[in-house]
């Protein structure tokens, strides 16, 4: 099991970018062998990790480091997005506050950028 486990909170787009250097450096901090971390987002965050956004080679790194990426259900829903517009690492919860709930319930630490 890994020592360090961290949950990353997006919810706006804007902070996609500060949100993935915060993955990563704790990555780098810590170490791969010693962290686990997840990005779940919800709200406008999720257009992150939109296919057509510019993130995809910073997700795909990130997520051959072992990193998650989460998706809220009832966000998608609400904008009437689809998850094949998604990259397909990304996971789809039924709902993004219960993944995090979940997670800091298991003791994971809530980051948000």
């Amino acid at each position: 099991m890994k020592k360090y486990r961290a949950v990353f909170h997006l919810t706006e787009i804007e902070k996609a970018n500060l949100a993935l250097n915060n993955v990563r450096n704790l990555l780098a901090d810590l170490g791969e062998d010693q962290a686990e971390a997840e990005l779940v987002t919800n709200s406008e965050g999720v257009k992150a990790l939109l296919k057509t956004g510019p993130y995809g080679d910073r997700v795909d790194k990130l997520a051959k480091k072992g990193v998650r990426f989460i998706l809220c259900s009832k966000s998608l829903r609400a904008m009437g997005l689809e998850k094949e517009e998604f990259f397909d690492l990304a996971e789809v919860v039924p709902s993004g506050t219960g993944e995090l709930v979940k997670k800091q319930t298991e003791g994971w630490v809530y980051v948000r950028p």
